[in-house]
């Protein structure tokens, strides 16, 4: 898979330089073999809190240098715990007379290049302690649980409290009470991509694994996955397991890399309206702070909430990466805003426009699958889904309807569009609907009326026939609707409308406009093709027995 890096010789060296360039950050210089970063600012009299471990889980651990977090991040390789003597050089470039604190994930290999470095440093006559994070419940017969995103909590408490000048003792021992009372679970749709190597896609389409590691170790279940709230109920249920209510507890919500933000949120809601939502008093996240590279997964991490902890992971602090712990609000609504309303017109019944309306919904409906596939060719593939969500939000609202008003239908199918019909197309079918209620309202046929609002929309949307959008198959057929009162012949206009677009290779208005003539040669535009269709489902509905 192609990846946007230069080689993987020169990875993380590229990665820490970047960082280097923009922050106030220091490098010890031993690249390639040390990389070690550190704060410019540090004073020595302080702990110095030092982490780190494999690269590939940004921002962690560089991302966290700051004052109230880490002093120094020394990195290894993707997924490779740094050497002994790469741990020892971060040791002693930032350790003064307030000692030192390792925070370190539980993996062998981590354990032991930092313990030896630790001791290696205390026989040179400095203050080390050691701090081993084992948050991971995932495998809860593992003598050694796995450090995960719950290290953070850790990062952020002994940071406050080294900054507030206490005590090496003081530090390490809050540091290993949080890393004892921290618990995380993690669960992923795909694996991560290690740069350089093939992708393992053990995770079938349509499931989840869940208590997968940050290296991409395998999963102890992987179980089908049909939303967002299963998961959610699992994860949750298996970190209050046995857990106190006491003071509730702190959420952290990790984006473990290729999961995007508009996902990390609906989870992120869904996890605060769970049954165990009440016992939380804070969130960390949704943020990317301990990721697997690009795996398409986040993880979860609670920590009791008790004052002294809560006070400190509330406190500010100037590192970008850490996105704060912010308390937990119910919604907050105000009015709509006067003029917004929807106009007040009483409901009336007329069964042939209560059928036109049914049916018309009915088909745009029916088309969500093949427009979707026709917009994904030239744009981003969502046409028929929003038309297919105006018609089931016109369809569910329809017996309040003013079906025996025309003005005022039309004005409501407007206000209606405006509501529920997403992007440029639901703005423009609103204009088309409200001038036509204002022609309707003046005394013009309702034909007569729809064809004003599609010129009114032409005129704000700037298309125009041979332009590449629905207009090409709109025009015509209601033209020709207004001229031979035929609907048989006005669907054919639209047709051959919608057809001819599939020979434009230039469209000079929507989204077409940006894509390349390669793209549109052969391929209607999925706007021209609903009209076609709609028309023609028109022509057959007046043609049946029964309409």
């Amino acid at each position: 898979m192609a990846q946007f890096i230069n080689s993987t010789e020169t990875l993380v060296t590229d990665a820490l330089d970047a960082l280097l360039r923009t922050q106030p950050l220091s490098r010890v210089d031993g690249y390639p073999h040390i990389k070690v970063v550190h704060r410019q600012d540090f004073d020595g009299r302080k702990v110095a809190l030092v982490s780190g471990g494999g690269s590939g889980h940004e921002p962690a651990h560089a991302g966290f240098i700051g004052a109230g977090m880490l002093t120094a991040a020394v990195c290894g390789e993707v997924f490779a715990s740094p050497s002994v003597e790469a741990v020892l050089a971060g040791i002693l470039a930032v350790t003064g007379e307030g000692g030192c604190l390792l925070i370190v994930k539980n993996y062998t290999g981590d354990r032991l290049n930092f313990g030896l470095a630790a001791e290696r440093a205390k026989a040179m006559g400095k203050q080390v302690e050691m701090v081993v994070v084992g948050d991971d419940i995932a495998l809860p017969d593992l003598p050694q649980p796995r450090g995960v995103a719950g290290t953070l909590f850790v990062h952020k408490i002994a940071g406050y409290l080294a900054e507030q000048g206490e005590s090496l003792a003081t530090v390490a021992a809050a540091a290993r009470d949080v890393a004892s009372a921290a618990r995380s679970y993690g669960v992923a749709l795909d694996n991560c991509t290690v740069p350089g190597s093939d992708k393992d896609d053990r995770i079938p389409a349509g499931s989840a694994e869940l208590g997968l590691g940050i290296h991409g170790e395998p999963g102890v279940q992987t179980i089908p996955f049909t939303n967002a709230v299963d998961v959610c109920h699992t994860i949750m249920s298996t970190l209050f397991s046995g857990q106190a209510e006491g003071d509730g507890h702190v959420l952290l919500l990790n984006n473990l890399g290729g999961t995007t933000p508009l996902e990390m949120q609906a989870v992120l809601n869904t996890l605060l309206q769970s049954d165990t939502a009440s016992r939380l008093r804070g969130v960390v996240g949704p943020a990317s702070m301990m990721t697997s590279l690009d795996m398409h997964g986040l993880s979860v991490s609670i920590l009791p909430a008790r004052a002294d902890w809560l006070a400190a992971l509330q406190s500010p602090v100037d590192v970008a990466a850490w996105p704060g712990c912010a308390e937990i609000r119910s919604i907050a609504q105000t009015p709509m805003p006067d003029g917004m309303q929807a106009s007040a017109v009483a409901a009336s019944h007329d069964a042939d426009i209560a059928a036109l309306i049914n049916d018309s919904c009915t088909a745009f409906m029916g088309m969500q699958d093949d427009l979707n596939v026709l917009d994904a060719k030239t744009g981003d593939g969502d046409t028929g889904s929003t038309l297919a969500q105006a018609a089931r939000a016109l369809q569910a609202v329809a017996p309040e309807l003013p079906m025996a008003d025309t003005p005022a239908l039309l004005r409501a199918i407007s206000d209606q569009l405006s509501m529920s019909m997403g992007g440029s197309s639901g703005v423009l079918l609103a204009i088309l609907f409200s001038a036509a209620s204002d022609a309707s309202r003046s005394g013009g046929a309702t034909l007569a009326s729809l064809r004003v609002g599609v010129q009114r929309m032409m005129e704000y949307g700037g298309a125009e026939p041979g332009d590449r959008t629905m207009v090409d198959a709109l025009v015509p057929a209601l033209d020709e609707l207004l001229s031979s009162g035929s609907l048989s012949a006005a669907a054919k206009r639209a047709r051959d409308g919608a057809d001819r677009t599939g020979t434009m290779t230039k469209a000079r208005s929507g989204r077409s406009a940006y894509v390349p003539e390669s793209s549109l040669d052969g391929v209607n535009d999925p706007g021209a093709e609903a009209v076609a269709r709609y028309f023609e489902m028109l022509a057959a509905r007046q043609a049946s027995p029964s309409s």
